[in-house]
């Protein structure tokens, strides 16, 4: 026992004195590409676009699909957040398969950018945009391409088949969102090329998307029972739930188009808190003033409204054009709402219209005004007057109801002829939970 205790400590005392011959060689393979990739690229731009990115995703989803759930009677909760659901995720793989080509690709058109970028060739983990990855750029997009048809859902909400829903929305973003997003950001676009300030998709998204919705309302027809059987909304805590995240997922909407985090961003960042609370304030007061009593549910629209306006503002106009620009569209979108809206007696369920229609058009159209120096903007290209501007402005959102417009309008009449576009009424009355999805949102 004695000698196996000495060879014992003599091999520990061995072991000890030869322990640098063994230590590990931490430094990397030269091999290995990490190094070489990370190269060029702005991490604090990537962090922050990546954050953005997901920022967005939270506004569809738990965000637009609550707010608008929330909306909806008890009996078609589950077919609105199952819309939602999947029109993300449809158009997540047709973003990838050609939309981002057909957006951001090398063709030199007003139009469309090509599909020499299809199935992402040649986007690998090392090319860039500006200073971030190109797929980081490429996820950033694809949220707007997500979100944009699960807006218009809030149009049809109620009545429309999911087959339906679904092949819609992969022709809509094909022959709609697609050509209009690369007229307003991509360099060789048609809206790019007059110089029309769109910072995160008064266009492209907001026209877009409440024209759409527009055409779908008026094509598919009002509700069974509409204006004669009561319609409110099931739940308004998950619809201020909703919008609340909404307004929270924004800030990746307006400040992550900046692409970077810098200045631009911040003022993209405060445009977006105070446009969305001048909204606010304005709706609630409206009401007040006109009704008795101001409501949640105007809140909550005056929320959603305000972010609407500033988004094709966010990046140019000054803080204190963003409150105005807030005041004015939610006081636009109030009488719309209250006013036309009622008149024309069509049935826009969730107003999607009256909110993102009217409220894009009028960010759209005010942003040319308040992106003067004068009024504390960030000023116009060298030799445009405030005049040539907001001239270019209203072209573009003209260009774009239009687009739309006819677009949808086709594509609608074609879904209606090869599948069908409304629920039977049976169906209607007993609900698109039950008998599309053969769930309920509550049981008890």
């Amino acid at each position: 026992m004695r000698l196996l205790s000495t060879l014992s400590g003599a091999g520990s005392a061995l072991l000890f004195a030869t322990a640098p011959t063994f230590a590990l060689d931490t430094t990397a393979p030269a091999s290995l590409p990490v190094a070489e990739i990370a190269t060029g690229f702005d991490r604090g731009d990537t962090a922050w676009m990546l954050t953005s990115s997901l920022l967005v995703l939270f506004m569809i989803l738990p965000g637009l699909a609550l707010f608008y759930g929330g909306l909806v009677r008890a009996k078609n909760m589950l077919s609105v957040l199952m819309q939602c659901t999947v029109i993300t995720s449809v158009v997540m793989l047709v973003y990838v398969a050609y939309g981002y080509s057909m957006t951001f690709g090398d063709a030199d058109s007003l139009f469309w950018g090509g599909l020499g970028k299809a199935f992402l060739a040649g986007v690998t983990p090392d090319s860039m945009t500006d200073a971030i990855p190109e797929l980081v750029f490429v996820a950033f997009q694809m949220t707007f391409a997500c979100i944009t048809p699960a807006l218009i859902v809030g149009g049809f909400a109620e009545r429309m088949r999911f087959p339906a829903v679904v092949l819609f929305t992969v022709l809509w973003v094909t022959f709609v969102y697609f050509p209009v997003a690369h007229m307003a950001w991509d360099p060789h676009g048609l809206f790019f090329r007059m110089g029309v300030m769109d910072f995160a998709g008064g266009t492209a998204v907001e026209i877009n998307s409440g024209v759409a919705a527009l055409v779908g309302a008026l094509l598919i027809g009002p509700r069974i029972g509409y204006r004669e059987e009561a319609m409110a909304p099931h739940s308004m805590t998950l619809t201020v739930a909703g919008a609340s995240i909404l307004w929270v997922g924004w800030f990746g909407f307006n400040a992550g188009s900046a692409r970077a985090a810098n200045g631009i961003a911040a003022l993209a960042m405060i445009n977006t808190f105070v446009g969305a609370a001048s909204a606010i304030i304005t709706w609630a007061g409206l009401e007040a003033l006109l009704r008795g009593r101001a409501s949640i549910l105007g809140a909550a629209s005056g929320m959603v409204i305000g972010a609407v306006a500033v988004t094709p503002a966010a990046g140019y106009v000054g803080p204190m054009g963003a409150i105005v620009l807030g005041a004015v569209t939610a006081g636009s979108g109030y009488f719309f709402v209250q006013v036309v809206k009622e008149r024309l007696g069509y049935d826009d369920s969730l107003d999607v219209f009256g909110i993102h229609g009217i409220g894009g058009v009028v960010g759209t159209v005010l942003t040319g005004v308040f992106a003067s120096r004068s009024l504390g903007g960030m000023g116009y290209a060298e030799g445009v007057t405030m005049a040539g501007q907001v001239m270019a402005q209203i072209e573009a959102a003209l260009i774009t109801a239009l687009w739309c417009g006819v677009g949808s309008y086709l594509l609608y009449a074609f879904v209606d002829r090869v599948i069908g576009l409304r629920v039977a009424p049976e169906t209607e009355r007993t609900g698109l939970d039950l008998v599309e999805h053969g769930e309920r949102a509550y049981v008890f």
